[in-house]
């Protein structure tokens, strides 16, 4: 009997244990995977290479299985293109990079962050291709190399000078690598950057340029369920298929970044900035126009510092308005102030060290600020050249010339009335009171001064 009540003590025993594991268990049910999901919708610039890199390390901080770049891009700078392929290289989890949606592309650069992820993949109806550097297009052929031929065979496209070619050929190694790494097409890469070529997403899948083409982001996922990918050398086996996709759209900081990286902006603001000191500067104790102006330089020097600019273009800008400033203080007759906008002028045109799409300024930008400087200039010579004409009416030389009455008698020294201002006056004829007299010279507070004949009185 105590054996059999031991037996049922046991049961109970196990039956509660049993029954608080399955519980422990319902109540931690399994994690969703979650891939983390970027956006690059228009030109590559700094602000994108920010948004980029720092939302990398937040997905691989968070614990997410993957990222996917949604792109739809003409290109951008090349500097900060590589940025972002050096994060990707670098990425612990794969990065999936996807065209789309249909009527999208992956241009210039980015060509090269598509073949640099993991997973390439567009959507259809998009486009990637023409990655030859954008500074270097547009030249016409060289006679000297019209009939030579490439290691193919096909017709070489020349080149102007040899600079040229080094960056061409920099570049074509460069997305060369990029392609071998995850086993896509180098030669058609290769041709991206020496001729400019494109393909449509059928076409690039045909090709082994890319790794799918899908219709949707769930048709992606689901293309990618159980697929195997080398990441810094792992292989990783993909679950997506029920992954949860999280947006991350560019915060404050970015879309900040993306403003003032915008040439034209960055060019207000250096213009803002330089003026706003320069009226502070010309009158002390303004505040506001000093206050706005440093804020304006300093955001203007922190936006050129990251964008590709031409030092000689931002020399001459400086200059340009040294000399029209130069021109307001010192009558040159306007040549210090042509000399100024022309300078002014020719370094706006030059600033930006880059042909990218969305990376120029604005020529009617620049010709509004040559405008409005050269009319204030123009203003302000034709108000000193006709100042130069008109009658002194302060100063001591106003004083010359001017009649005055005699208040009292005197020989010698007296006082006498000019400007309803009693002034000490010195003659060498005796003078009677109410008699006018003419200035002739000053010395001091003291006035010479002449009798007026009766004659010209009346």
């Amino acid at each position: 009997m105590i054996i059999r009540n031991i037996r049922f003590v046991f049961l109970v025993f196990l039956t509660i244990v049993a029954a608080a594991y399955a519980g422990e268990k319902d109540s931690h049910p399994v994690q969703t995977s979650i891939i983390i999901q970027l956006e690059i919708n228009d030109v590559i610039g700094p602000a994108t290479a920010d948004y980029i890199e720092r939302n990398l390390q937040k997905a691989v901080d968070s614990g997410a299985v993957a990222v996917l770049i949604r792109m739809d891009t003409p290109g951008g700078l090349d500097i900060s293109m590589r940025r972002i392929i050096k994060q990707i290289i670098a990425s612990p989890i794969p990065v999936i990079s996807y065209v789309a949606p249909s009527g999208a592309r992956a241009a210039s650069a980015g060509t090269y962050i598509l073949l640099a992820s993991h997973i390439a993949a567009m959507a259809p109806a998009t486009n990637l291709g023409a990655a030859t550097p954008v500074q270097f297009g547009g030249f016409g052929d060289v006679d000297d190399d019209k009939d030579k031929t490439d290691k193919n065979g096909d017709k070489a496209k020349p080149f102007p000078d040899s600079m040229t070619q080094k960056m061409v050929n920099d570049a074509a190694a460069y997305i060369r690598g990029l392609a071998k790494m995850h086993g896509r097409n180098e030669q058609w890469a290769e041709k991206a950057v020496r001729e400019a070529a494109s393909l449509s997403a059928a076409e690039a899948l045909k090709l082994n340029v890319i790794d799918i083409v899908a219709v949707d982001v769930t048709d992606l996922l689901t293309s990618l369920q159980g697929r195997k990918v080398n990441v810094s050398g792992k292989e990783i086996l993909l679950n997506t298929a029920q992954a949860e996709i999280i947006s991350t759209q560019p915060d404050w900081r970015s879309r900040f970044l993306a403003v003032i990286t915008n040439p034209s902006i960055a060019y207000i603001l250096l213009m803002v900035g330089i003026y706003g000191l320069v009226f502070e500067f010309s009158n002390p104790g303004s505040i506001v126009p000093g206050t706005i102006g440093s804020i304006c330089l300093l955001l203007a020097l922190y936006a050129f510092q990251l964008l590709p600019v031409n030092y000689a273009g931002m020399g001459l800008i400086l200059l340009g308005i040294a000399l029209m400033i130069a021109e307001a203080f010192v009558t040159s007759f306007g040549v210090l102030g042509l000399g100024g906008i022309v300078a002014f002028v020719i370094g706006s045109v030059i600033l930006m060290n880059t042909d990218a799409p969305g990376f120029g300024i604005d020529l009617g930008l620049i010709a509004g600020f040559a405008l409005s400087s050269a009319a204030f200039f123009i203003i302000a010579i034709g108000l000193i050249l006709k100042s130069r004409h008109k009658p002194i009416v302060s100063g001591k030389e106003e004083m010359i010339g001017l009649v005055g009455e005699v208040i009292d008698d005197f020989t010698g020294t007296g006082m006498v009335r000019i400007h309803s201002e009693n002034w000490r006056a010195s003659c060498d004829q005796p003078l009677h009171k109410n008699e006018k007299v003419r200035v002739t010279a000053i010395d001091g507070l003291l006035l010479q001064v002449i009798p007026i004949p009766t004659q010209e009185n009346e």
